[in-house]
């Protein structure tokens, strides 16, 4: 199918400068609304004209959407702080440096400077099919093209496929996984809570969606507790190219040790199905281990249980369980432990 990258189709423009005017203008429009964050994904659909809209509310002008504040001894990041400001924040690198390596390693600085945490946890999949147009059955159709026997199907997801093999772009998601974050949602007048392990929804929950969000919500910030400051973190992605490229896997951790064993972990990677997967038997072969070259295979061989490749994905199976190893370990994986 053909894409048009012509010029925009026209739309009403509004820009709220309160967050209640904002949450009132989405109550107001309801499915009719498009948010705008940082714009890096929705100025790709609207210049495609794959997807159209009427209204678009850009959130640009609206102050509690920005910024970093301390709470209760933990972090709230504003969804329209840029990734430029959560990679660079002296607080966030000292006490949760997974996000802020995650962050500084989305696409390229100039899109850093644009883009929001908000945008980078809930764009939508990159899937080349579901972009171009295709009627898959994420766009409503009955098949999912880049699992056919001639599909390219390079990125696509190796775990948890229902009928849809797209997988979840994000950097960030995975590291406020590790980070047991939480996703305040406000609709109208009311706000309601979610941790980020329940944000983003997997095709067998919703085949049409990424995120809890629905037509009226609006995600306002993130919430990070103090459970996992200063803990042992580590974030590495795997791409094509060194800058602009959405991860092919990527992986955040958190660590806390005593006494050279694993007290407690969270083991979480990217970009091999739909949503950012929590790896909980890994977790829980981890507790109460050393890090040695035993507990370090077991918990790469752990990670790809279940795994099925597509015709061009293969490579994601060992590269999964390779980052798995850097990341219980803290580094590349060399020699015994």
């Amino acid at each position: 199918m053909a894409i048009l990258h012509d010029v925009i189709p026209p739309f009403q423009l509004f820009q709220p400068s309160s967050l209640d005017e904002a949450a009132e203008l989405l109550e107001a429009y309801g499915d009719d609304a498009w948010i705008i964050a940082g714009g890096m994904d929705s100025f790709d659909w609207l210049k495609d004209r794959t997807k159209r809209t009427e209204v678009v509310v850009e959130l640009g002008q609206v102050p509690e959407l920005q910024g970093i504040r301390e709470v209760d001894g933990g972090l709230e990041i504003g969804a329209m702080t840029t990734l430029t400001d959560i990679a660079e924040s002296a607080i966030i690198n000292e006490r949760f440096s997974v996000l802020a390596k995650a962050a500084g390693l989305v696409a390229s600085p100039q899109i850093r400077h644009q883009g929001t945490i908000g945008g980078n946890v809930s764009q939508d999949t990159r899937c080349t099919y579901y972009r171009s147009g295709w009627t898959c059955y994420r766009a409503g159709g009955n098949t999912c093209y880049a699992d056919t026997p001639t599909a390219v199907n390079r990125e696509h997801a190796i775990l948890n496929a229902s009928r849809c093999v797209a997988v979840s772009p994000s950097d960030t998601a995975p590291a406020l996984v590790a980070l047991d974050a939480q996703m305040v949602i406000r609709r109208g007048s009311r706000e309601r809570v979610v941790d980020a392990v329940d944000y983003f929804v997997g095709p067998d929950l919703d085949i049409t969606r990424m995120t809890v969000l629905e037509h009226g919500d609006l995600l306002t910030s993130i919430r990070m507790p103090a459970t996992w400051s200063g803990a042992r973190f580590y974030f590495e992605k795997v791409r094509d190219r060194e800058v602009w490229d959405f991860p092919l896997v990527n992986i955040a951790s958190a660590v806390r040790e005593s006494g050279g064993r694993i007290e407690e972990a969270r083991v979480v990677v990217g970009a091999v199905a739909a949503r950012p997967l929590r790896l909980r038997a890994v977790e829980n072969a981890l507790a109460g281990q050393l890090v040695n070259t035993q507990t370090i295979a077991r918990a790469g061989e752990l990670a790809i249980e279940g795994a099925r490749p597509l015709r061009f994905n293969g490579y994601k199976v060992p590269l999964m369980r390779n980052l798995v190893q850097r990341a219980v370990r803290g580094g590349p994986v060399t020699g015994t432990a």
